[in-house]
């Protein structure tokens, strides 16, 4: 079985498979008489297929514990998927990049408190992985006609491991 560290989730690491919501380092504006700060445009949404439709969504996710087996990954060939936690708690992102239509060696995102992600179009992608407690996210992602969900089961597992081990 392959071991997978994970990583911190940075921007330019992720830049492959997505973008990184989080305000930090982001340009801001104020609004409402100066007493808002807007974030604008965090992520990129995208949408394919017949009668694409943005869906927000909160999906609630029981935590996962670690080491992590990872026997599946998923993608979605029309609309990305935008993942923010509702509360300032880590949670595991798991990528891969696509190689002739399967996916190649995955990488393990570990992302800091208040840290979200937008999956792009058709990227390879482990499930919502909180770790620590039942945990909710905003979820920005495609609704549409056409089959938006393509999963692929690995012939050996991958283990994932925390470089850092917190959680239990």
């Amino acid at each position: 079985m392959t071991i997978i560290t994970t990583e911190p989730l940075t921007r330019d690491a992720f830049a492959p498979f997505g973008q990184v919501i989080s305000i930090e380092g982001s340009a801001h504006y104020l609004i409402n008489s100066g007493k808002t700060e807007r974030y604008n445009d965090l992520a990129k949404v995208e949408l394919g297929g017949a009668h694409a439709r943005p869906m927000i969504s909160i999906f609630r996710g029981q935590p996962y514990a670690m080491p992590l087996e990872l026997g599946m990954v998923e993608r979605h060939p029309f609309g990305s998927q935008a993942f923010f936690p509702l509360a300032p708690r880590p949670f595991l992102v798991i990528v891969a990049p696509d190689h002739g239509g399967t996916p190649g060696m995955p990488r393990a995102f570990l992302t800091a408190p208040g840290q979200g992600v937008n999956i792009a179009m058709n990227t390879w992608h482990g499930v919502l992985t909180p770790l620590d407690e039942v945990s909710d996210f905003l979820v920005v992602d495609r609704g549409g006609d056409g089959n938006n969900l393509e999963e692929y089961f690995f012939e050996t597992p991958y283990r994932v491991e925390l470089a850092n081990p917190i959680f239990t």
